[in-house]
């Protein structure tokens, strides 16, 4: 099918989880589990089909797909690695396998007893699930946390500037944007913060799976 919505299509997902219609393009993409779009190419319903959220590599042995198609999942767009996993959207098994590999061996460890395995991934996308989504509002869910606390990659929401996501990353708060990241602050003292990304992630974090960030967290 052609592409039937001229405008940018609502498939950009900020730190929030939120799923936005805006021209810059992300450097990772995946999916929710399925179909979430009107053959108009317009989200319907809640924003997502099953637990089963990933994020893949832009390309992957050559295959092409256009964007919205009828009955085909819709294609979500991130601007980082951080960023999808704020988003609640771990590592591809396919595309991905690598990183999916790291990041099962950080949560397993941090979640585990010592030498048990992980039997499935969905175990952990049963997790992340119930971390992610509030079960009454159907928004992202969200944790209170002392800034200390964290480690790197993940996202908070200061007190002071609740609508505006911040990267933590090697010791500052950097400002997110569609684009990339725009600036940055020292950590301040050891307040609390409301954290995006799902703790179950943020464990893993601190197991030693690090995400990756865009290339602008440099300049900031």
């Amino acid at each position: 099918m052609a592409r039937v919505n001229p405008g940018p299509l609502q498939n950009r997902v900020d730190p929030f989880g939120a799923i936005h219609a805006v021209p810059e393009r992300g450097t990772m993409f995946g999916n929710r589990g399925g179909c979430m779009h009107t053959e108009s190419q317009q989200l319907r319903g809640r924003p997502w089909t099953n637990e089963r959220w990933i994020c893949c590599v832009l390309e992957f042995k050559g295959r092409r797909r256009e964007l919205m198609q009828p009955g085909r999942y819709t294609e979500l767009f991130f601007l980082d690695e951080a960023t999808a996993f704020a988003a609640g959207h771990r590592p591809c098994m396919e595309c991905r396998r690598p990183d999916a590999r790291r990041f099962i061996e950080a949560w397993s460890s941090a979640y585990l007893p010592p030498g048990q395995s992980l039997r499935t991934v969905s175990h952990i996308d049963q997790i992340a699930h119930r971390e992610r989504i509030d079960r009454l509002t159907k928004t992202q869910k969200t944790a209170r946390v002392r800034l200390s606390t964290l480690p790197d990659g993940v996202f908070v929401a200061l007190d002071a500037a609740r609508d505006e996501p911040r990267l933590l990353w090697r010791g500052r708060l950097h400002r997110w944007s569609f684009a990339g990241y725009t600036g940055s602050e020292p950590i301040p003292r050891d307040d609390a913060a409301t954290l995006l990304t799902p703790p179950s992630f943020a464990v893993a974090f601190a197991a030693g799976y690090e995400p990756a960030v865009h290339i602008s967290v440099r300049g900031t």
